[in-house]
């Protein structure tokens, strides 16, 4: 057990790992879109976009049990104790998060809803250090989360093809989400001691799911028409849900928050390459999403030395 809890901490597998997180979840933005056209889910209708989103995630907890208790060769199943845990982290993570993003995100483009997401890596941080105290928020993680944050209002600001305005109901709604997001991870990293992170992960998507279904369907929303490529792009999102947000459940267990949050630029880098491409939205790489960028990088990588120092000092031990 103790092999793996080192093989997890090696900021090189931490590394690999998240990057594969971030890059399913940046693929996630333009695959929403695309299923909104192929359903017929219009930008208006909250309810069918609930109801999607309900049954997405309740299909990628199916998936994540599944796997997880092939692995533990026997079934998943919480106890008490675990189950106070996982409606405590499905009501961040999927109840309230996507309630905001599925909203959001109809109102908003994907590239500029996958960089203000990626200010849940920020939050992550100062929610587990101010709230939580389940690491010490240092002058250096400060100083890289404004840096970061700086990149984040540039982009937002600018707004890569919407000039100066900021949609109350699509930036602002996505905002909400990126603040549930960084509860998530925090609540996750403080709740997951003794616990399976797939089993908490499965069971709160299932739930989490199961919720978000029931209030788009008790709003009069309706899924949409499924065909084929509909289906099967469903299965799509729902592996991007169970696979990601398993395996960023596994190194938050046993890894400081800041140490896998910092990771998390690389989902807007992702999101925004992805979207430009599928979504074919135009003059995403001019200077001042550079600018920007170049900003949200070097707060990750101020943050991510102040770890790296904290870790080799032996004063990182805190988990």
């Amino acid at each position: 057990m103790d092999q793996r809890k080192d093989f997890l901490a090696d900021t090189r597998i931490v590394a690999l790992l998240a990057f594969f997180s971030c890059a399913l979840w940046g693929s996630a933005f333009s695959a929403v879109k695309t299923g909104y056209s192929m359903l017929g889910i219009r930008n208006d209708a909250w309810a069918d976009q609930l109801a999607f989103g309900g049954i997405r995630f309740a299909v990628a907890g199916i998936m994540a049990l599944a796997f997880g208790s092939i692995r533990a060769k026997k079934p998943l199943l919480p106890n008490r104790r675990s189950m106070k845990k996982i409606c405590i982290i499905s009501l961040f993570q999927t109840v309230l998060q996507y309630f905001c993003y599925y909203i959001g995100l109809a109102h908003t483009t994907g590239v500029k809803a996958s960089v203000l997401v990626g200010m849940n890596v920020f939050l992550a941080i100062l929610i587990s250090s101010l709230l939580l105290r389940l690491e010490k928020l240092t002058a250096r993680s400060i100083f890289g989360c404004t840096v970061g944050f700086l990149g984040i209002i540039l982009i937002n600001l600018n707004g890569l093809t919407g000039g100066l305005r900021f949609q109350p109901l699509g930036d602002g709604m996505i905002l909400l989400c990126t603040v549930a997001s960084g509860f998530s991870s925090a609540y996750m990293k403080k709740l997951s001691g003794g616990e399976d992170p797939v089993l908490l992960s499965g069971w709160q998507f299932l739930l989490g799911g199961i919720v978000l279904a029931g209030i788009g369907f008790l709003g009069g929303g309706h899924p949409g028409h499924f065909t084929l490529p509909a289906f099967l792009l469903l299965l799509y999102l729902a592996f991007i849900s169970a696979a990601a947000y398993s395996v960023w459940a596994m190194l938050l267990k046993h890894n400081p928050v800041s140490k896998v949050a910092v990771f998390g630029f690389m989902n807007p880098v992702c999101g925004v390459v992805i979207s430009a491409i599928v979504l074919h939205e135009s003059n995403v790489l001019n200077l001042s999403f550079l600018t920007a960028l170049l900003l949200v990088c070097a707060g990750i990588v101020i943050v991510n030395l102040q770890t790296e120092r904290k870790t080799s000092a032996g004063t990182g031990k805190k988990e």
